[in-house]
């Protein structure tokens, strides 16, 4: 039984793994097109975000890659 229950979980998370690391380019995508345009303070901090959710995006840290780009657009009142 937790043979099963461990070969479930493992296959959960090689399945969700890759869905993660596509989010981030999305919300990347999401502060340029709101934030490109914008010369206020807000759409620099976006940008500051969007710069940092790239970097580790590409180190392969997802989930802090996902936080910083929706605190980015938090920023400019994106949701």
């Amino acid at each position: 039984m937790s043979r099963a229950i461990l070969a479930v979980t493992a296959m959960a998370l090689l399945v969700t793994g890759p869905a993660l690391a596509f989010q981030c380019p999305k919300l990347i995508s999401k502060i340029h097109q709101e934030a490109d345009g914008r010369l206020d303070d807000a759409g620099y901090d976006a940008r500051t975000k969007a710069d940092e959710a790239d970097a580790l995006h590409k180190a392969g840290k997802h989930a802090e890659a996902e936080k910083a780009a929706k605190e980015g657009l938090a920023r400019i009142g994106v949701n």
